[in-house]
């Protein structure tokens, strides 16, 4: 079995299970959130990029941004690092299993030379734990790597938010075993958009984020683009 299907096994798995009603902004246990979490949700999303694609094929071997909303909403970002290449692939509400599964259609088929990726937000949003996350980590990477094994990829922290404070503790824990993970290979880095995101009371910072206290501002967008100025290229 290979790892991609290995990766859609696990997002699918709990599927057949319905999830209770939880209460607002509380941690979801993993396996019930997870069954609402069938990745063909996204299939309206992907089949537009593949049709956009036909009608104007993107250069390869360019920067791939990948990832939530957080990475579609984005919408500026080729302006924001002039001179590289850049095609946004975000597709909101995804999970890392979520990127995992859809790869092969909207990753890799442009011979990326370096994957910008945020995901794992509402990973934690769903209940899943620390180590599934991880564990899909080394999924995408692996998956990659088994394509285009010299391609480097930049793993964005996960954000604090406002709208997900209940979810700060596992945020925190989940960067960092990614960032160990990390740090045992060259081609990959853990930009830590966490820390800077935080005010001086260890909070998320407000002025970063929209009315709906989950989203970024601009001024989010543009601290996210000097965090990355130096690995962006």
């Amino acid at each position: 079995m290979s790892l991609h299907h290995l990766a859609i096994l696990l997002a699918l798995g709990a599927w057949s299970c319905a999830a209770p009603t939880q209460k607002q902004g509380a941690p979801s246990s993993g396996a019930a959130a997870d069954s609402a979490a069938d990745p063909r949700r996204f299939e309206p999303e992907v089949r537009a990029f593949e049709a956009a694609d036909r009608s104007s094929p993107p250069p390869l071997g360019g920067v791939v941004f990948i990832g939530s909303s957080s990475i579609r909403n984005w919408t500026n970002v080729a302006a924001d690092f002039p001179g590289v290449p850049i095609l946004n692939r975000g597709f909101g509400g995804s999970t890392l299993a979520d990127v995992v599964y859809y790869a092969d259609r909207i990753l890799l088929p442009y011979h990326p030379r370096l994957v910008v990726l945020y995901a794992g937000d509402n990973d934690l949003a769903l209940g899943r734990t620390p180590d599934r996350v991880l564990g899909d980590y080394r999924a995408f990477v692996a998956h990659l790597r088994s394509v285009y094994p010299a391609a480097r990829v930049a793993f964005v922290a996960i954000k604090p938010s406002p709208a997900r404070r209940a979810y700060l503790a596992r945020a925190r824990e989940t960067n960092q075993r990614i960032r160990a993970e990390i740090t045992r290979d060259s081609l990959q880095v853990y930009v830590d958009v966490f820390t800077p995101m935080l005010d001086t009371l260890g909070q998320p910072r407000p002025e970063l984020f929209g009315a709906d206290s989950l989203h970024m501002t601009r001024a989010g967008y543009l601290l996210w683009r000097s965090l990355l100025a130096g690995v962006v290229h």
